[in-house]
């Protein structure tokens, strides 16, 4: 028997109450929590009203279920367990299918006829598939259609509905020949000899639409089925037996025989596995079955095991000890058989003799999985062999002796066997250090590629050691010291004379993973001359857990040094945890420091007028303002704010204030690296209009013609031309008028003196007022 000591428990147990450990295997499908990890689902297979439904009335569903406990083919196996297929259009049926224990990736065959057994056209059939006997309601698992290979009469596309049909084993589109089969209902012509006999006869499906779950075995529509596989003593393969409990009248169920026990003469392979399925094609029916009980055919031929008598084993007083039976430490007289169970018992009275009740065999009892006495607790492991012993204080130098069985895979349990404990001291516990620090440490931290080595003190001497990785046994580690070069939590536990543990302290061994950073690159220095701060561009800085190191154009800053880079250039940065000397990979930085200062400078004018300001007479509100960027380098963008509003990203823009008023004119430039610079100018419209009135005209000259004012900006006005005497001469109100024409009543004026006045409305609303002398010219 192996010792494993432990301080603490290093696995807890979970079973169901009575838990399937093997076969017999029992199953009653009526209780998803009861329903154990041996029992793998697949497709539209799931739990239903206290059934297992394999598929619905749905087109093209296939639903599986398979008992994943390998079983030796020496041995045979039978199976008995009731089945429903109701509500649907009549198809197709169900198979019991056997396959290889060893397959990977289990996957099962098509849908339809193939009953998730044989191929379909082009898909597989089942992996590893040995044996399919196929409940057949609409007639095509026994003919060829679909890719099958054989059938009744030699094959073909003829449906045979009713029918029992016994496939074997193959591999993706091949195999899987049709071996054997029989109608049980109305046999279509020239098949007579196929079908049972009339009295015999009944149909496999217990209606279609409409029609409902069938439980009662009194009542028509009930099945249950009881197929044995017998190993054949005469040659390989077996003797296949089929019976069916069928009711066709109230009140009368009867037992047929549909196989009487024909021959399967192909070879199985090591290990078997067990399963059902369903499916439907373009017809449905829903397919359940409930209470499945799986067992050995041959029983008689198995052996119950033999336990045997451990001694003298070493335990120590308030640690939970780890044992381990190995299946070669006890008699496993079945082929290929295992320790499934271990149950614990006070005493060899306690030992129950094995019930008749078939189902019970291969379960484990929850109440033997657990055995507390005043000394202390007996607890199975999750393995078949595995226990543990937890000594109570107070015990240490007696002994303890308790009873034990173990049951196989079969189900088969021995006698019972005695197991006695010596209670021992528990020593105190050793201390791991890290060589080269006397202190006791909880964790190291090492960079890729490195070691650390351990060593174990206590305060005895110790016979043995052995270095544990995440509660995993370390094998060759048996030595005080031990060099750990992957993570994990390690412990030592070291053995003195009486082989109880001392246990250490759990040291972590971690290799801490670079922490991501960000960074802006390029950093970049506006101010020509002036260094700039990098760590400002690294998002959470951090240098008090980590280390970061700039590395370029000859120099090497670390952590608050990078603060001060005044080189431009490319460099790389790093970083590492503080307490440890691996830097991460390099990651490229470039920094611009500016040769020269950016600046900005504009102009302004009205558009293709010259006019630049007062000295040009000036600026009013409905001139369009032509800006133009002066900036002397590198200017990429541009933003304008003038003063009113109104912005622009335009390199030259134009724009209309549309009003009197003085505005700061702010152009913002940015060269390719961000840097940015603005200068600001005033725009001062100091009048809403203008009004200007010669000196005098010359009537009989083309060129001076007409006494007109020049204006802008006015949205009326009136010119009134008077003589010297005050009398009226000339009136208009028409801002597009030629003006006076120096004549009255069609007559020219004489030259000399005359009077204006100008009554006008500016676009502002400002009111003008303007009179004055000028001379006609003759």
């Amino acid at each position: 028997m192996r010792l494993l000591l432990a301080a603490t428990a290093l696995f807890l147990v979970s079973f169901y109450t009575h838990a399937q450990v093997g076969f017999p295997y029992c199953e009653t499908f009526t209780d998803e929590e009861s329903i154990g990890s041996e029992t793998i689902f697949g497709g539209s297979a799931r739990l239903v009203d206290g059934v297992l439904r394999l598929t619905d009335a749905q087109r093209e569903q296939n639903g599986y279920v398979y008992i994943d406990i390998p079983f030796s083919p020496a041995y045979g196996i039978k199976a008995s367990f009731e089945y429903f297929m109701y509500g649907g259009s009549g198809a197709d049926g169900l198979t019991v299918f056997l396959f290889d224990a060893d397959v990977q990736n289990f996957k099962t065959g098509g849908f339809g006829g193939a009953f998730g057994y044989t191929q379909r056209d082009n898909v597989p059939g089942m992996t590893g598939g040995y044996l399919g006997v196929g409940f057949d309601a609409f007639g095509n698992y026994s003919n060829s259609s679909e890719g099958k290979k054989g059938g009744f009469l030699g094959g073909g596309d003829r449906l045979y509905p009713n029918s029992i049909s016994i496939r074997k084993g193959g591999s993706g589109l091949s195999g899987y020949e049709f071996v054997a089969g029989k109608m049980t209902e109305d046999p279509p012509s020239g098949a007579l000899g196929l079908a049972l006999d009339v009295e015999y006869q009944f149909p496999l499906s217990s209606g279609g639409f409409g029609t409902s779950r069938v439980t009662d075995p009194a009542v028509p529509g009930y099945r249950k089925v009881f197929l044995e596989l017998e190993p054949n003593p005469t040659g390989i393969g077996y003797l296949l037996k089929l019976e069916m409990v069928v009711t066709t009248e109230a009140n009368e169920p009867r037992t047929v025989t549909v196989f009487p026990g024909i021959p399967f003469p192909y070879e199985p392979s090591k290990n078997l596995k067990i399963g059902f399925a369903a499916s439907t094609g373009g017809e449905t029916n829903i397919h359940e079955i409930r209470d499945l009980v799986v067992e050995v055919s041959n029983d008689a031929g198995l052996a119950n095991p033999t336990g045997v008598d451990f001694s003298d084993v070493a335990s120590c007083e308030g640690q939970e000890n780890t044992y381990y039976i190995t299946d070669e430490e006890v008699i496993l007289p079945n082929e290929n058989s295992s320790i499934r169970c271990l149950q614990f018992y006070a005493s060899i009275d306690d030992i129950e003799d094995e019930t008749g009740d078939i189902c019970s065999q291969g379960k484990c009892r929850e109440e033997n999985r657990e055995l507390v006495i005043p000394e202390g607790v007996f607890r199975a492991g999750k393995e078949g062999g595995d226990y543990t012993f937890f000594p109570n204080y107070g015990f240490t130098g007696q002994e303890v002796t308790v009873y034990y069985t173990i049951t196989d895979n079969y189900g088969k349990s021995s006698g019972g066997n005695s197991m006695t404990f010596k209670i021992n001291d528990s020593p105190e516990p050793v201390r791991i250090f890290e060589n080269g620090n006397p202190d006791t440490i909880e964790e190291t931290r090492l960079c890729g590629g490195e070691t650390v080595t351990f060593t174990s003190e206590g305060d005895e001497i110790y016979e043995r050691y052995e270095w544990y990785k995440d509660n995993e046994l370390i094998e060759g580690a048996t030595s005080e010291q031990y060099t750990a070069s992957a993570a994990g939590e390690y412990l030592v536990k070291a053995y003195n004379r009486k082989n109880c543990p001392a246990i250490s302290n759990i040291i972590l061994v971690s290799f801490p993973e670079f922490p991501g950073f960000d960074f802006i690159t390029p950093v970049v220095g506006c101010t020509p001359g002036q260094a700039v701060d990098v760590t400002a561009s690294i998002s959470n800085y951090d240098p008090l857990t980590y280390d970061y190191k700039l590395t370029g154009e000859g120099q090497t800053f670390l952590n608050d040094e990078m603060e001060k880079v005044s080189t431009s250039g490319a460099y790389i940065l790093q970083i590492k945890h503080a307490d440890l000397e691996c830097y991460s990979s390099p990651e490229p930085l470039q920094v611009v420091i500016m040769e020269e200062e950016l600046l900005a400078d504009f102009r302004f004018e009205i558009q293709g007028t010259g006019v630049k300001g007062e000295e040009d007479g000036g600026f009013f509100p409905e001139d369009e303002f032509q800006f133009i960027d002066l900036s002397p380098n590198g200017a990429e963008s541009w933003n304008w704010d003038f003063g009113d509003g109104a912005v622009s990203t335009e390199k030259n823009p134009t724009h209309i204030y549309g009003k009197k008023g003085e505005f700061d004119v702010v152009l913002s430039i940015t060269n390719m690296w961000g840097c940015e610079t603005s200068v600001t100018k005033r725009v001062s419209i100091l009048r809403s209009y203008r009004l200007m009135f010669p000196t005098g005209f010359t009537p009989l000259d083309s060129q001076n013609q007409y006494f007109v004012p020049k204006f802008k900006g006015l949205v009326s006005g009136q010119l009134l031309i008077f003589n010297t005497w005050g009398d009226l001469i000339f009136e208009t109100d028409d801002l597009s008028s030629d003006g006076w024409d120096g004549k009255l009543e069609g007559k020219l004026m004489d030259a000399g003196i005359y009077i204006y006045r100008y009554n006008g409305v500016a676009t502002d609303g400002e009111k003008v007022t303007k009179a004055g002398k000028f001379k006609l010219i003759r």
